[in-house]
């Protein structure tokens, strides 16, 4: 075989493999696709050369171009502190403003059910009466609603309300694709917080209520709201793909969204600590609900003033930092 044939016609081709491995800059999908190719005729050409000449310097420089190709299509294993930090400034914040407009809706949504089941529930006396007796209402708007907060100890109160919280939340995501679950979630949270504002509501507690809820609420609720509005998402790129396979839509968009459920983590767990030591401590209400509309605040500007930054740069919040076509089989 002559080795210097082939390398005359193979010059360009291998110059053309270098170059697409050796980059700086992130490959386009079709770059990708051409840097695998390349890569899999270059393969070709080396079997080619050690079955018929063995070990030479042509084939060891081909094998070099090779192993520097498979490196930039496989990527070598990212700094895990590198990683975190752009998980937390681009990823994160980059999936969080995706939802933003989801996460209106399922917010107003909610507060519209919540209001129908109290108005109807304080308009009609039988429904009010289904729910308990007059004595077991009265003791819960006088006495239960706000016993709720400080009958367990502040430490294992919001590491329970936390761990119950994240768990439906990751529920949200990840059974979102079914269609049914995160409108049941958002009708029984709705629910719940109707049948609470009724009685309070009914036995002069309204005010109790709002100030009872509202340190921790504008928080933990806002994470339900994107959790939900993060299974709808996924929901929809199954039902609804656009221009992308549904299999390939559906893929993206759940490990995308799935970045969401890693992320209320944190943010839950502040809202614990704030049911658990901020709304039954005695300090003045205007403190308590002044640290959760703070801790709320940082949120929002998580979500869409930083969120926005990601997004124009390019982050997606897939955990999955992979070029299109990139996965794909290399065969040779």
């Amino acid at each position: 075989m002559d080795l210097e044939a082939l390398a005359a016609a193979r010059h360009d081709d291998w110059q053309r493999l270098d170059a697409l491995a050796r980059g700086s800059r992130r490959l386009s999908g079709p770059e990708t696709d051409e840097l695998i190719e390349r890569y899999q005729a270059a393969a070709s050409d080396l079997s080619l050369v050690k079955s018929t000449a063995g070990s030479t310097a042509l084939g060891d420089r081909l094998s070099l171009s090779l192993s520097r190709s498979r490196l930039r299509f496989t990527a070598a294993p990212e700094n895990p502190l590198r990683r975190l930090a752009r998980f937390v400034a681009a990823d994160l914040p980059a999936s969080l403003y995706r939802l933003r407009w989801p996460t209106l809706a399922v917010a107003l949504a909610t507060f519209v059910i919540a209001g129908l089941y109290a108005w109807w529930i304080m308009g009609d006396p039988r429904v009010l009466a289904s729910l308990g007796s007059e004595r077991e209402l009265r003791q819960i708007a006088e006495e239960g609603f706000v016993a709720y907060y400080s009958e367990h100890p502040a430490g294992s109160f919001a590491g329970s309300v936390w761990s119950n919280n994240w768990w439906v939340a990751a529920q949200c995501v990840a059974f979102g694709i079914l269609g049914v679950w995160v409108p049941w979630v958002i009708m029984q949270n709705a629910q719940n917080l109707g049948i609470n504002a009724a009685i309070m509501f009914t036995y002069d507690e309204g005010d109790t209520f709002f100030l009872y809820i509202a340190p921790h609420g504008l928080l933990e609720l806002t994470c339900v709201f994107i959790a939900a509005a993060a299974g709808l998402r996924i929901f929809w790129a199954w039902v609804a793909p656009g221009p992308r396979p549904r299999g390939v839509a559906l893929a993206e968009d759940a490990r995308a969204l799935f970045t969401v459920a890693i992320g209320l983590v944190f943010f839950l767990f502040v809202a614990g600590v704030i049911e658990g030591f901020v709304t039954p401590a005695p300090w003045p209400w205007p403190v308590k609900i002044g640290i959760g509309a703070l801790a709320l605040g940082a949120l929002l500007f998580y979500m869409l003033v930083v969120g926005r930054r990601a997004w124009r740069a390019g982050a997606t919040g897939d955990l999955v930092d992979f070029e299109a076509g990139a996965t794909r089989i290399v065969a040779g």
